[in-house]
């Protein structure tokens, strides 16, 4: 029987190369779907795929995409996304939403047991220790689907526990590598989306921009194989060919390599613990020249070290601080907030609100809230005229 997937957020990049994926293996196929708010090309997805069971988290959005489509079920709002998952009966599920909206679908996966192939770094940057104690208690996996921590997961597979001394994450430096403050007070949106490695989605785009993604799969290192957080380094190599390393206790250093693709990590995560072929073209290290490596500036992308700092915080900070960032990367795209005023207001709304103990999901709840309302309030002060 071939492995039932279910795919959130399945018209973002992530979600079309997963369909991409799975049209290619026959071991594979895809019963349900779901996004935020793009419902036309949800249900053209559906329709080629003979999936009957969609999801649509905007509830306007979902009740345009039931008038039009009578080829099977459409479930509406957050609920309607979990209630997706626990009624397709799907052996593995592909967490490709965007933000903190991720969570809740996690936790669903989780909590019935289902594997988790987790494209959604948030889940663990908001509720990571929560995030993790659930999928221990169910015996659900999770198998990371960003690249550098797909590439983390296939380095460290092989090795005993005690072995590992060190885990490095590869930035390519985003498309404002090399300039100093200065040089980003008068940056656009359009030159912050012009990423030179990756197509990806905005916000995301706008994060490695600033390198706070860079901060979120820090965090999400931490979780996803229990290394302290002095144990992970972040460098960035603009070639985007290593994609991640790990340092042993002998010397050696291990490290991933290949041309940057999405269809690898996705591949990875969707057949795991098989490997198939993928029509990726193979590395060519003569082409490739030469590998260089810089350390981040920290002082002009200082979205790492805050995210750093509030990851040793712990608590509640991580979900503030993602929040915020949420907030700010939002106004950003909107225009009404400078590139340089997100750092700033992440780490003021970090500044007034003292981190917390973490003892549930709704305390997450209630710390994310509060954080949005702040950042709200930091950008209209702010605000571009």
């Amino acid at each position: 029987m071939p492995r039932r997937i279910a795919i959130l957020g399945s018209t973002g990049s992530i979600g079309v190369q997963a369909l991409d994926v799975i049209q290619r293996s026959p071991e594979l196929t895809v019963v349900a779907l779901s996004a935020s708010s793009s419902w036309e090309p949800l249900l053209e997805q559906a329709r080629r795929h003979g999936v009957r069971k969609v999801a649509v988290a905007d509830p306007d959005a979902a009740a345009r995409a039931s008038e039009a489509w009578t080829g099977g079920d459409v479930l509406g709002g957050p609920d309607g996304v979990v209630r997706l998952i626990t009624d397709c009966e799907c052996d593995l599920v592909l967490n490709a939403i965007v933000g903190s909206a991720g969570l809740l679908p996690t936790v669903a996966t989780l909590g019935e047991g289902i594997d988790l192939a987790l494209a959604n770094k948030e889940s663990l940057v908001v509720g990571g220790e929560l995030v993790m104690a659930l999928a221990q208690a169910t015996g659900a996996a999770i198998i990371p689907v960003d690249s550098e921590h797909s590439a983390l997961h296939q380095l460290l597979a092989a090795e005993r526990p005690g072995t590992v001394d060190r885990l490095i994450l590869t930035a390519s430096g985003g498309p404002f590598r090399g300039m100093r403050r200065v040089d980003l007070e008068h940056v656009t949106t359009e030159q912050a989306l012009a990423h030179p490695t990756w197509a990806m989605g905005g916000k995301i785009t706008i994060d490695s921009a600033t390198l706070m993604n860079k901060g979120l799969e820090l965090i999400e290192a931490h979780h996803l194989f229990g290394t302290p957080y002095d144990q992970i380094d972040v460098v960035v190599h603009p070639q985007s060919i290593i994609h991640s390393l790990i340092q042993l206790c002998d010397g050696a250093t291990l490290a991933h390599l290949g041309y940057p693709d999405m269809r690898v990590p996705i591949s990875y995560a969707l057949h795991h613990p098989e490997r198939v072929d993928v029509p990726v073209r193979p590395l060519n290290l003569v082409e490739v020249g030469s590998l260089t490596f810089e350390p981040v500036d920290e002082e002009t992308f200082s979205c790492v070290r805050i995210a750093r700092d509030a990851a040793r915080v712990g608590g509640t900070a991580t979900c503030t601080m993602n929040a915020a960032n949420e907030i700010a990367v939002h106004a950003f795209l909107g225009g009404r907030l400078r590139f340089l005023d997100i750092a700033d207001v992440i780490e003021e709304t970090l500044a007034e609100l003292p981190s917390r103990p973490v003892h549930s999901f709704e305390a997450l709840g209630e710390a994310d809230a509060e954080a949005r309302q702040l950042a709200g309030e930091l950008v209209a002060e702010r605000a571009v005229a």
